[in-house]
Parts: C-alpha cells; sequence; structure tokens
C-alpha cells in the first residue's frame, strides 16, 4: 500500500498559532502529540508530553514533591501558562523533525523512517524534494493496522 491511501486528516498547527488553542486541538483529539507547520510546510512533531512539561512549573519539575502541597485550585490555573504563548515557545530547544514520504512511498519506506526517526507520525507530502502540500499523515497506528490486517 502505498502512502497516499494510507495517509489520514490530521489536525495541523503553525509554529506561530496560539498555544492554549493549540494544546485545545491537542486534548479533544485525544491525540499523542500535534504536527506543527511552518508557512505551511511540515517542521515538527510536538509531543503530548512536551506540552505538559511545559505547563509545569520548573520549580515543580526540580522538586517533585512540591506538587503535593499546591492546591488543586491553583493546579487548576496552570493551563492559565499557556495565554498569549505560541506553539514556537512550547517547542523544546532541539524540536523532533516532522520526517516526510512522498505520496507513493511504500508501507515499508513509512516503517523504515519511523523507526529511523523514532517518531509515531510522518507527513505524506506531493513533493518530497520541496516538502510541498501536506496531504496528510501516516501514524504509527495507521501503519500498524495495515501491516497486522487490524480491523
Amino acid at each position: 500500500m502505498q502512502a497516499a491511501e494510507l495517509a489520514e486528516q490530521y489536525p495541523l498547527v503553525d509554529i506561530d498559532a496560539d498555544a492554549l488553542e493549540a494544546t485545545r486541538i491537542l486534548a479533544r483529539g485525544r491525540l499523542p502529540g500535534l504536527v506543527v507547520t511552518e508557512r505551511g510546510r511540515p517542521y515538527a512533531v510536538l509531543a503530548g508530553s512536551q506540552v505538559v512539561k511545559f505547563l509545569v512549573p520548573d520549580y515543580v519539575q526540580a522538586d517533585p514533591s512540591l506538587a503535593r502541597v499546591i492546591d488543586e485550585p491553583a493546579a487548576d490555573r496552570i493551563a492559565a501558562r499557556l495565554r498569549g504563548r505560541t506553539v514556537r515557545e512550547m517547542m523544546p530547544s532541539k524540536p523532533t523533525k516532522l520526517p516526510s514520504v512522498d505520496r507513493d512511498d511504500t508501507t515499508l519506506e513509512i516503517a523504515a523512517l519511523m523507526a529511523r526517526e523514532h517518531t509515531p507520525v510522518v507527513a505524506v507530502v506531493r513533493d518530497k524534494r520541496h516538502n510541498l502540500e501536506i496531504l496528510g499523515v501516516v501514524t504509527a497506528a495507521r501503519l500498524l493496522e495495515q501491516v497486522c490486517h487490524v480491523e
């Protein structure tokens, strides 16, 4: 099966999009991460765990025992850290590149790329050489569904 046949629609967010809205897209879709674009081209994968890391204050990350002493109303306000921020600000210093495949790449080519790049998602593009026009994505779940003949 070729990439174009495996591709599915997946929310795309621009790197300069509002961080709170992007996080809501992630949460509503129960997605493992966001596909981030820059000027319409594949850019990176922003893992949900990175968004969570952005939300948790540095002092709590440094000393997790502090999480126990912060009351729930204060914890509920953690999302306020996203207001006025962009997806770019949530990205790690070395973002996980969003690999791409041509529409006619095979299942094995996609699997090899996912394995090599340690990514659960790849973009399917019309012209890989120029990384143009995302047609959809292939997720690891979709690939495994095809390979294992899951219905």
